[in-house]
């Protein structure tokens, strides 16, 4: 064995197709899985724990069918329990499915907590302990990499800690190869992971020890990245961090903390770059959201609002900024709003347009529009896709003033036209489930195109009926659909009549933008934001398709 502490590179176990399916709301079909296994090779992981072979029939077909996959990163591990209490490691068929699964490692999971073995297995300490040795050996005998999950260490640790500690000690004169101590209930401080790491590799000096913690108290990443400190290097978690109640560790936030602030590479070099986007990828295959917040890849991780940070930050980029932007792939952004300052406006224009500086009359101009709008509900720094457009439309508008001939080729000439639309709503009395109709009528290119469509809402709708009339111009907008909508009344205190602010987000499954529309009508917000999504996504790909020729 290697001394933990001499080891110079975390091993990442992701656990996102076994702990982070037990999260609510969170399934994955087969090709979902396998979809899954593609992007964690791709970032680099060292381990993929895979699913339980032994508790459903999904996964037994998933092991079958990952074992044709050509993975260049990532080694493939099947998940399950001890023996049996009262029977024989051999006579076992969930050590049999695990075996089944022929995977090069295996993790296997025993209770380090005296509590779990009387109340909960309902054995003797020493039954425990048996059960454990016997696993490892059984597991190890058959050629496995075995890794042992000690399954409420923490817990059992503070409560026995002589117990706990001759459990792990069993595991590991049986054959285990990684020894991860198991914050199970989630709810230790940093300062306890430390001294129980401590304690174990004092214990037994020369093992490789993991971590693996929940985020019950909301200390998973803190927690892991102390028990890292404190001599760990084997590190398990799910990428976006779902899992069981309130998760796991997040790796996309943690592995950047690990590989740049504590100095231990965890990916293969040239690895790190890809977190932000095969997050989301993960997270689309989930059918959920990546959180805003989160560390390092979330869409709000490196956003600046306020005019002084911004003007802060481009004077000297680490006075408000930890790390570069880029080496996690994601970057800055500065958000649109009446406090952002010119400083602010200026960097993100001069994303389309760079020979415009925060002097420029397009600055001044934006940003008293950026007042007048904010003044009357609007909100951008929510909506990058309509700021954009805002941009556009001002810098072809100042251009024009100039040059009538030169447009720049900025803003397009309007993709197409709304000449009439109509929604109707329609709540049955009976069985029959209320359901909402859309019409609408476009002119594009000097054609006319009438299109129907029914939703489950007006929106949902209004936006069939949208993109089914364009989908023939452009047939790119058949990938699009809505992702999120939000509504907000903006003054309650003209009640029925108060305007409404509608934000949607909208996906083509690879890139995801937000827009946004007020009114006092909110089908005529919702309206403009859809427009807006459109227009944004067809300017997006004309700009894509310049970039590649």
């Amino acid at each position: 064995m290697v001394n933990s502490n001499t080891v110079s590179v975390v091993e990442i176990l992701d656990t996102t197709l076994r702990d982070g399916a037990q999260g609510e709301g969170i399934s994955f079909s087969l090709q979902d899985k396998i979809a899954v296994v593609r992007a964690l090779d791709e970032l680099g992981v060292s381990w993929i724990e895979a699913g339980n072979p032994g508790s459903n029939p999904k996964d037994l077909e998933f092991f079958r069918l990952a074992g044709k996959l050509k993975l260049e990163n990532s080694k493939l591990c099947a998940f399950g329990p001890t023996r049996k209490k009262g029977i024989k490691s051999e006579d076992d068929p969930q050590l049999q499915s695990l075996l089944d699964a022929n995977t090069p490692g295996v993790v296997f999971f025993g209770k380090s907590w005296d509590l779990h073995v009387t109340e909960v297995l309902r054995v003797s300490l020493e039954e425990n302990i048996a059960m454990i040795a016997e696993t490892a050996a059984f597991l190890k005998a058959h050629g496995k990499t075995v890794i042992y999950d000690a399954e409420h260490f923490f817990d059992g640790w503070l409560a026995n800690s002589e117990y706990a500690l001759s459990t792990v000690k069993a595991a590991l004169d049986a054959g285990a190869d990684r020894i991860v101590l198991c914050d199970t209930n989630g709810g230790c401080f940093p300062d306890t992971i430390a001294d129980g790491v401590r304690a174990v590799a004092e214990k037994v000096p020369g093992t490789i020890l993991g971590i693996h913690t929940h985020d019950d108290s909301g200390f998973a990443s803190a927690n892991a990245a102390a028990a890292v400190k404190a001599g760990c290097r084997h590190v398990q978690g799910t990428l976006v961090g779902f899992g069981e109640r309130c998760g796991n560790t997040s790796l996309a936030a943690l592995i950047p903390s690990i590989e740049i602030k504590i100095g231990l590479p965890c990916l293969p070099g040239g690895k790190l770059e890809l977190i932000y986007d095969l997050t989301r990828q993960v997270a689309e295959i989930a059918n959920v959201s990546v959180p805003d917040n989160l560390p390092y890849v979330g869409g709000h991780a490196f956003s600046h609002k306020a005019g002084m940070h911004a003007d802060g930050i481009l004077k000297l980029s680490r006075s408000f900024e930890h790390i570069d932007p880029s080496l996690v792939g994601n970057e800055r952004s500065f958000l649109m709003s009446e406090v952002g300052g010119r400083s602010a406006i200026a960097e993100r224009v001069k994303k389309i347009d760079p020979s415009i500086t925060r002097d420029h009359p397009v600055i001044a101009e934006l940003a008293r529009k950026l007042k007048e709008l904010e003044a009357e509900g609007w909100q951008f720094e929510g909506a990058d896709g309509s700021f954009e457009l805002l941009v556009r439309r001002e810098i072809a508008a100042q251009l024009a003033a100039q040059l009538p001939a030169q447009n720049a080729g900025l803003l397009p000439a309007p993709f197409f036209h709304i000449e009439a639309y109509r929604v109707v709503s329609e709540h049955p009395t009976g069985e029959t489930l209320a359901c909402s109709h859309a019409w609408v009528k476009v002119l594009v290119d000097g054609q006319h195109e009438i299109a129907a469509a029914e939703g489950d809402g007006p929106v949902n709708a209004m936006d069939g009926a949208l993109r089914r009339a364009l989908t023939r111009f452009y047939p790119q907008l058949g990938k699009v659909r809505l992702s999120d909508y939000k509504v907000r009344v903006i003054d309650g205190k003209n009640a029925t009549a108060a305007k409404v602010r509608v934000l949607i987000e909208s996906t083509d499954g690879i890139k995801r933008w937000a827009t946004v529309g007020v009114s006092e009508d909110i089908i005529d917000a919702s309206r403009a934001a859809l427009v807006d999504s459109i227009e944004y996504k067809l300017i997006s790909d004309i700009e894509q398709k310049t970039k590649v020729h």
